[in-house]
């Protein structure tokens, strides 16, 4: 009878001991679990800690130490290693990606967002972002953003809602010029030279982008008055079909 109880008792105790190292063994497994997700999760993290470091660095070699900003001058030097005019369409396009407040200045935040979403921390990796970031400005979904962006872009002074004809056909220069030369230089001209008006507000300045983008010329042929043009439209249109010959 002792035998048996001794050799009850070594069963147990063999079998609690199993109990126990399956349990240590969990442990391990699980621990083990937890430093691999967690090392997982860090993987990311920390490229996007380095992507984020090298955005600032490519920042930080053209701001000015003072102002703690990338301003005009430092825009300058930025598109000349781009190899473009600082008057570049382009420029204006990248200062709308960055969602710029400011003209002519670039914060660390908005250089950051901008650059993030373009995937490029260098000089060569910017360059090559600029085709895509093109096509993106002219799709029909991003169309009235991005030339709102570039009327509200010029408006150099707080709670100021319009800009000075001069400034105007500039800028009409800058987003429409390659795409709707004949237009554009027509307009221009009745802008500085035809017309009354000293300054353009937003809804004329929406107007002439849809007048370039919507209208058959130089037949004029589609462009209805009784529709809602900008006052400003229809005496251009009413001025072009004077002067036709």
């Amino acid at each position: 009878m002792r035998r048996a109880s001794r050799k009850s008792s070594s069963s147990a105790a063999t079998a609690s001991a199993a109990q126990v190292n399956e349990k240590q063994n969990r442990k391990r497994k699980g621990v083990s679990t937890n430093l691999t997700s967690r090392k997982a999760q860090r993987g990311p993290t920390k490229a996007v800690s380095k992507e984020v470091e090298r955005i600032d660095q490519f920042f930080y070699a053209y701001a000015d130490s003072s102002s703690g900003m990338i301003d005009p001058e430092g825009i300058e030097t930025l598109c000349s290693h781009l190899e473009v005019p600082h008057t570049d369409v382009r420029i204006l396009m990248l200062a709308w990606k960055m969602g710029c407040e400011k003209q002519g200045y670039f914060t660390l935040d908005e250089w950051r967002t901008g650059l993030k979403a373009l995937r490029a921390d260098s000089i060569s990796k910017l360059k090559k972002a600029f085709p895509e970031l093109v096509q993106e400005v002219t799709r029909p979904t991003n169309f009235q953003d991005f030339y709102t962006y570039a009327f509200r872009y010029c408006l150099t002074e707080d709670k100021k809602k319009c800009i000075e004809i001069p400034v105007a056909c500039e800028l009409l220069n800058l987003v429409l010029g390659l795409q709707f030369r004949p237009q554009v230089d027509k307009l221009n001209n009745y802008l500085m030279y035809q017309n009354e008006y000293k300054v353009i507000n937003m809804d004329q300045w929406m107007g002439f982008i849809r007048f370039c983008n919507e209208i058959n010329f130089p037949s004029l042929d589609n462009y209805d008055s009784d529709l809602a043009w900008p006052l400003i439209l229809d005496n251009f249109v009413e001025w072009l079909r004077e002067n036709k010959s």
